[in-house]
């Protein structure tokens, strides 16, 4: 079990049996520090309500907590794969993960049983679980080849895919982490991020098993960059990762916890900008990390203090992790001249098993003739004089939306679907007149959409006016990392706004805007987002967004 998630968390359980494994925030506020031996008794505690001897796969939906990780270990140490989601995912983006991977049970905080009870089998841990020293739960024979979890990404077909990580996978990023990073008893690494993210397992795996301790920020430190910099100084957080976006609110900080030693950045590109004040107010070392979930985490680290950004105002992203080989290749898979654009790909011990069911991406898999796996990013590279790679961008339509991969197919499918059975519904929320009545309008949709729309569906909305379709708009619910200004992750994309040129200048365009903002608010979103062209920017500017670098964002 030595290249097993489990067995080399069991080791660090023997060699240190009484150093801080996890802290987390009870629900009455009480702080709670669990050693490396009680945060696995706490593991054997859930493992032993288990209702299958050896399952398969097991879906976790829960609040974050010590109980929400322990949860996940002793998944892995019953021999099973874990498929998490975050409670405030939409409810059939669930459901469909929990079915596609076809879990064996989920396991839930108490407040979400009801939501699962009458398809899967459900198991209830609640924040604050007492210890059970007398709980028996032992370790299956797990091999390094048996997968750890299955992440779900965006897909082209329409459906979200399901990377599927090994045991092995996992460890090989815990040594990648140590031998650039070298954690430490003592260090204490933040628990911030959603568990759909490889941010999660770069937090919390990375932790566990080279025996450092990991602190899980509660909601209310999530509020935003100051509440959550308070946290990581009140509990001595010596390391944290997040995406950049997280580092830009703290580069607008007045001062940075002197506790912290490591700050990673990963998951999009950084800019210059978004670190300029952050590398003056800390010694902290600062990195720049890449890597497809289908790699595990991250492929190549670059740490950006005393180096300059590129011509265009980004940082490489550096060099390979330990086990880890990185090529810039042609379309023939044959290495281009240095400098020369091609595409990222990848090798080594952190490539994955694939997707968990067959999808085409699955052909992004390749096996080299000298028996090597390599993973195919479909990210455009070059490699730098100094050997280090730089960042271009997507070779196809996928792009990336705060922080998480979009296929853009994915969405125009949905959309189409949409469009397709709500299109003659929708027009009855357009009154037929020349100039028509928005009060009544928004009063008619807010009536329709209580009868007819789903809590966390997406929406399409066409103005009918006299008979003829006037103008189009939609909505696209998204999960993103929770952040300070948004705790929930939940944020919405207007697009494919529309108004034909005979009705323009009529407050069409306005009234379409204003019923998708105030549905992504009936929605919980905690940021709304829309790409426009100049012509269309003064419409939105009246409207309330702010301009932000390649797009613009609702005002709160």
């Amino acid at each position: 079990m030595d290249n097993t998630v489990y067995g080399v968390f069991a080791r660090q359980v023997r060699a240190a049996a009484d150093s801080v494994a996890v802290t987390d925030i009870l629900p009455d506020g009480n702080v709670r520090r669990l050693t490396y031996a009680e945060f696995d008794r706490l593991a054997d505690t859930i493992g032993s309500r288990f209702p299958v001897q050896r399952p398969r796969f097991v879906g976790i939906v829960m609040d974050h907590g010590a109980e929400m990780i322990a949860a996940m270990m002793a998944v892995l140490k019953s021999g099973a794969a874990y498929v998490a989601a975050e409670p405030t995912f939409p409810r059939e983006r669930i459901r469909y993960m929990m079915r596609e991977a076809a879990v064996d049970f989920i396991i839930v905080s108490p407040r979400y049983a009801s939501r699962f009870r009458k398809e899967h089998k459900v198991v209830e841990v609640a924040a604050g679980t007492t210890i059970d020293a007398a709980a028996r739960f032992h370790a299956a024979d797990t091999k390094p080849s048996d997968l750890a979890y299955v992440l779900y990404t965006s897909g082209t077909t329409g459906h979200p895919k399901g990377v599927a990580v090994t045991n092995a996978n996992v460890c090989h990023y815990a040594r990648a982490f140590a031998a650039e990073f070298h954690p430490r008893q003592g260090d204490v690494m933040l628990q911030c991020s959603v568990c759909t993210f490889d941010i999660f397992v770069e937090e919390v795996f990375t932790t566990l098993l080279n025996g450092a301790a990991l602190a899980i920020a509660p909601e209310a430190a999530k509020a935003s960059a100051a509440a959550l910099m308070e946290f990581v100084e009140r509990h001595g957080v010596t390391e944290m990762s997040g995406f950049p976006y997280l580092l830009l609110d703290m580069n607008k900080l007045p001062r940075i916890p002197r506790s912290l030693r490591l700050i990673i950045s990963g998951g999009d590109v950084m800019r210059a900008g978004y670190i300029d004040r952050l590398l003056t107010m800390t010694d902290a070392d600062i990195y720049n990390t890449y890597g497809p979930s289908e790699t595990t985490v991250c492929a190549t680290y670059f740490r950006v203090n005393d180096r300059d950004p590129l011509d265009d105002g980004t940082y490489p992203i550096g060099h390979p992790v330990e086990g880890t080989q990185v090529e810039v290749l042609d379309e023939d898979l044959r290495p281009v001249h240095r400098g020369a654009p091609g595409e990222i790909c990848i090798m080594g011990d952190g490539v994955s098993d694939g997707y968990l069911r067959d999808v085409p991406e699955q052909a992004n898999f390749v096996t080299l003739p000298d028996g090597r796996r390599m993973y195919r990013s479909g990210d455009l590279g070059y490699v730098l004089p100094d050997g280090n790679f730089g960042f271009l961008h997507r070779k196809d339509t996928q792009v990336m939306i705060m922080g998480k991969r979009v296929e853009c197919d994915e969405v125009e499918n949905i959309l189409n679907a949409l469009v397709r059975w709500r299109m003659e519904e929708l027009r009855c929320v357009f009154a037929d007149a020349d100039s028509p009545d928005w009060d009544a309008l928004e009063e008619a949709g807010r009536e329709y959409y209580s009868r007819h729309n789903p809590p966390d569906d997406n929406v399409t909305v066409i103005a009918s006016v006299n008979g003829m379709d006037a103008g189009c708009g939609a909505l696209c619910m998204q999960e993103e990392m929770p952040s300070p200004d948004n705790t929930s992750g939940r944020c919405a994309y207007l697009m494919s706004i529309y108004v034909r040129d005979a009705f323009r200048r009529r407050g069409i365009g306005g009234a379409i805007v204003n019923r998708l903002i105030n549905e992504a608010r009936n929605r919980l979103a905690g940021k709304i987002y829309l790409e426009t062209s100049s012509m269309g920017e003064p419409l939105y500017l009246h409207a309330g967004f702010e301009p932000m670098e390649g797009m613009l964002k609702l005002k709160h």
